[in-house]
């Protein structure tokens, strides 16, 4: 299987292009939900698909652990025993296993970590990894990287000789020609070695790649300037792919800045939490200002959630602890995000998207980040 990239049109540093993949083609730039347990909590395969999704994600150490991999492979692979035949990417498990930081021991060979489920011991390695991701079958892998604390110079410096070794080994390890495997680049804030990553992994001419390492404790700006500085050392025709992030001011920043695929659990994290996203700004439907308050969660809003209820009957399922308000605000918050994407690529594709993203930003309030929407937007391509 040939996995092939076609920029069709770019606006500054903004794509809009196709990637091809066994289970269907993706318009970038696309947004994928994430199904950790094999599942988008709150939404069935049928309500994603209303939605316009068409790239999922799984969680490999998550699967390894419950119900197993060997499981889900012999159940007919991820795509069967998720009913989804869209596309699906799977992350190595690299940072669940690295989030463990009391109880993993790290080697150059792989790491040694405790489950979080019922205390037992396990090894990965790359190459442990790369079987455990051939068996869910997903059409974009990852390969096994190490996620440092961003701003620790000597730890990052380790953990990228480490990344790149396994990245090398990944390779070797797989065997699938039906499955793309994704370098994924590391480097901290330090513009040199995210510099040595990309030119390390693009001379292994994977199928795609991705910026690992950010939006995991820098500051927003940080994280903007060097997703800005990373996406530019990256080759032109490959999918480049911004792991973890998702937050509205985040994707529009990111697609300005040359990103194709993103993937985060805001969107139905937040829902559980009784957030609502919108184009103005996150709210807080818990709030005992919506008690009587007949409008939708968005004005204007086309979802489901939006056209038939109103904030009122959201708060009161929310405080009733009644699972359909899970259920709507993941459905509205997804639909957000979607519209977005599907906004953003038809203005690059109409050579318009520097205004779509001023005006959006201009809009937008930021929870906690007022100072990213000050940033600018990249005018032009370099």
């Amino acid at each position: 299987m040939t996995f092939q990239y076609t920029l069709e049109a770019q606006d500054g540093l903004a794509r809009a292009g196709r990637f091809s993949t066994p289970h269907g083609i993706l318009n970038t730039p696309v947004f994928a939900p994430v199904g950790t347990q094999a599942t988008v909590k709150a939404a069935s395969p049928q309500v994603l698909k209303e939605l316009g999704v068409t790239l999922v994600l799984s969680n490999t150490y998550h699967l390894y652990l419950r119900p197993g991999d060997e499981l889900i492979r012999d159940m007919g692979g991820l795509h069967r025993f998720m009913a989804w035949d869209g596309p699906i990417l799977t992350d190595s498990g690299g940072f669940q296993i690295f989030s463990l930081a009391e109880t993993r021991r790290i080697t150059d060979d792989g790491v040694h970590f405790i489950s979080h489920i019922d205390g037992s011991r396990h090894y990965f390695t790359p190459e442990k990894s790369i079987s455990i991701q051939e068996n869910l079958g997903a059409d974009i892998i990852m390969a096994f990287d190490e996620c440092p604390v961003p701003d620790d110079r000597p730890a990052v410096e380790a953990a990228l000789r480490r990344t790149h070794a396994w990245a090398v080994r990944c390779q070797a390890a797989k065997t699938r020609p039906d499955q793309a495997l994704f370098g994924i680049v590391q480097g901290g804030i330090f513009p040199d070695l995210r510099a040595q990553s990309a030119a390390f992994l693009a001379e292994l001419d994977c199928p795609g790649y991705a910026v690992g390492g950010l939006a995991v404790g820098e500051t927003k700006p940080q994280m903007v300037e060097t997703l800005e500085h990373t996406t530019a050392l990256l080759p032109a025709d490959k999918p480049r792919y911004l792991m973890g992030v998702g937050s509205p001011e985040d994707l529009v920043h990111g697609v300005a800045r040359g990103v194709d695929i993103f993937d985060c659990v805001l969107p139905t994290r937040v829902a559980r939490n009784g957030a609502a996203l919108t184009r103005k700004g996150r709210i807080n439907m818990r709030k005992a200002q919506f008690a009587r308050d007949s409008r939708p969660v968005e004005p204007g809003c086309t979802c489901y959630t939006c056209s038939n209820f109103s904030r009122a009957y959201i708060r009161h399922l929310i405080k009733a602890d009644e699972i359909l308000s899970h259920m709507l605000l993941t459905l509205h918050n997804i639909h957000l995000l979607q519209t977005m994407m599907r906004e953003m690529r038809a203005a690059i594709l109409a050579g318009t998207f520097q205004e779509y993203a001023r005006t959006f930003l201009s809009q937008y309030v930021a929870v906690g980040s007022p100072t990213l929407l000050q940033l600018p937007i990249v005018a032009s391509a370099v």
